[in-house]
Order: C-alpha cells, then structure tokens, then sequence
C-alpha cells in the first residue's frame, strides 16, 4: 500500500525524503507541486529527478477521496460530498463572496458531540479524519475551481473548520493540517484566515495556543450552564467557567484580537432579553471579566429530529441591538447554500455510527418523560 503525500506537511515530507534517501529540498519541490499547482502525477513534477519520481510511482500517490455528489445553489455556494469508505461519508462547502472565497471543512465522519440543533450530531460518530483526508478537502477544492474559473490566482481565501465533527477532538490530526494550509510552500493562507471552531474542548483550547494559534471561534449558544448542558453536552464537562478562562488565555496567542463567539439562535429557548442581559454580564465589556469578542448570531437551519424552531427575524434582530447597544461587535450570519442544504448546522453527509446516538437519545427522551410526569 502506497503513502498518500497529502497525509504529510513539510517537515512530515521532509522526514519521507528522507527515508528515500533525499535532500529536504526535494520536499519542499514536492510540496509546492502538490499543494501549489495541485499536480498528482509524478511524471508531470519537471524538477524532480527521473530516479526520485521513480521512486515515488513506487510508494506513494496524491489523491482526495473519491467525490460521490456536488451540488450548487442558487448563491453560488458549492457542496460536496466524499466517499471516506465504510460506508461513511463527508461533506465540504464552499462559499464565494465577493471579497473572499471561503472553504468549510469537516474533520470527522460524524460528530460525538451532539449538540441539539445540529443534523451532524444527531447522526452520531464514525471515526476521526487522517490529516490528509481533512487537507484533501482543500486541495480538491482549490484546484478543481481554479480549472472550472480558468484561474491561477488562489480561489480560497479562507477555510474554516466549521464542517461535520469537532476539530479539537481530532487534534493530532488537525494540527498538521492547519500546518500545510499555512505554509509558504502549500497554500500560504494568513493565520487570521484560517479559523477552528469548536464546541468547547477546554485543554485542546489550550494546547492549540501553544502549537499552532489560528482564529478561534466558540460554539456558544448559550449563557447558562444549565441551557448549554441541554444544548451542548460537552459543557456538563467544561462548563462556562472554564470555557472562558480558556478564551481569555487563547487570546495572548491568537492572530487576532478578538475571540467568536457563534449563537445559533433558537425560537423561545436562548433568544430572550434575559439571554441577551446574561451574555451582556458573562462576556462583555459592562460585566466583571470582559472577553475580547464578537459575535456571530446563526440562524437555525430546521430538521425534524431537533424538535426546535427558528427565532423569527424581528426578535434576531432585536438581540442583535441588545448586545451592539452593549458595546459587542455583533453579527447576524446571512444564510447561504440552504437549498442544497449546505448551511451552517446541515452538513449530514452519511456516517456509521459506532456511538449509538438514537439509542441514548431516545433513552434521554424517556428519562425527561418520566421526570417531567
């Protein structure tokens, strides 16, 4: 079985010349192939010696995961869909705008974390993603609109880590990830451009500060830890405290100066004046321990299982003033790529799920029965 040089960043690619008996140089020749002008065969790599590419054809390739689907919306937006094998399958969105061009990637087959308002989450778990299949997501993409375009100039300028799983519960894989996308010889994207968001892995929070500090945004959704325990289970481990301790120790490290806090707004259940005034005293700059942030109002994006509904516009809008009225930087996220259900909180793709998710659901259903009777 051949190695998929996608798997490698530079330093992973310099360790496989190595191993072959070449110089780091050829690694970042191979690099810039791969990644810059999205070549996968060796043959066409001119600048490679004839015994090198040989012995390439010999042990490694250059591949994405077969592509199943692509959708496009009426917006523009772009949805595929890749065969990770088993039986799983992963979704990737791109998103063009007039001043960027945006690439939302998934990290893993299924997600364990199981927010309420998050189709992904209610599939259940499959497996983490190799850092090649999460760096494949990109490299497919950028290449693949760059020839549809007729373009050489870079089309993504942005990749958040916003797809299906929790990219911090993926970690020794996200990192080298991260690493190739920004490397000067891959895709040289700014590390204000490059944004992990997560539902809140407190020690990965602070592991990331350390090793490889990009844009961070926090799944929120909630001002209280009883409503984000209901929300977002993984707060029962790293309740709000915590969570925020951490975001003001990430902002030491990270690129930019402001930490974001994503609120998916949920009719009657997180979007009340109260919700506002308690968000107002945990984060901003009127309660006792500020965070530097802004926030990214979401709109719900319905699905059967959720039993939850979309806050209506006017009450949006109004919670929006509540925290501007507060001195918080706030936004109201315009929904894109929703007919081809590829907005934020749609993204299903088809896993196996090893975690059994709609047996402990419908166990928890039973117990907040009984408790409620």
């Amino acid at each position: 079985m051949t190695t998929n040089l996608l798997d490698f960043d530079l330093d992973g690619m310099a360790a496989f010349c190595e191993r072959l008996g070449e110089k780091r140089f050829r690694a970042t020749q191979l690099f810039r192939w791969i990644h810059q002008r999205g070549v996968a065969d060796f043959d066409q790599m001119s600048d490679l010696a004839k015994s090198l590419r040989d012995k390439l054809k010999g042990c490694a390739h250059v591949a994405a995961p077969p592509v199943m689907s692509e959708h496009a919306s009426r917006d523009g937006t772009v949805k595929w869909l890749f065969d990770m094998g088993g039986g799983n399958a992963i979704e990737t969105v791109f998103i063009p705008e007039d001043d960027r061009g945006t690439l939302c990637i998934s990290s893993q087959a299924g997600c364990a974390v199981g927010c309420r308002f998050c189709s992904t989450g209610h599939q259940g778990f499959s497996r983490n993603l190799t850092s090649g299949e999460i760096v494949a997501q990109l490299w497919f993409a950028e290449h693949a609109l760059r020839a549809r375009l007729g373009r050489s100039d870079r089309v993504i300028t942005n990749v958040v880590m916003m797809g299906m799983g929790e990219p911090l519960q993926n970690y020794s894989a996200l990192v080298p990830a991260l690493r190739t996308m920004l490397a000067d010889h891959g895709y040289g994207l700014s590390r204000r451009r490059v944004t992990v968001s997560t539902s809140g892995v407190v020690p990965m929070i602070d592991r990331l500060a350390l090793d490889c500090p990009v844009a961070l945004a926090v799944s929120l959704h909630a001002p209280f830890d009883a409503l984000r325990d209901d929300l977002v289970p993984l707060n029962r481990k790293y309740p709000l405290h915590e969570l925020l301790a951490a975001c003001r120790g990430y902002l030491q490290y990270a690129p930019r100066d402001f930490i974001t806090f994503e609120y998916c707004m949920l009719d009657g259940v997180n979007d009340q004046p109260e919700h506002a005034r308690a968000l107002i005293e945990l984060v901003g700059p009127r309660g006792s321990d500020p965070v530097a942030c802004k926030f990214n109002l979401i709109p719900f994006n319905p699905f059967p299982a959720s039993g939850l509904k979309r806050s209506p516009q006017p009450q949006v809008a109004a919670f929006a003033r509540m925290l501007g009225d507060a001195g918080i930087v706030t936004t109201v996220r315009k929904t894109r790529g929703d007919d081809i259900d590829a907005a934020c909180g749609q993204l299903a793709g088809d896993v196996k799920d090893r975690t059994r998710v709609h047996e402990r659901m419908a166990r928890l259903r039973i117990v907040k029965t009984r408790s409620a009777s």
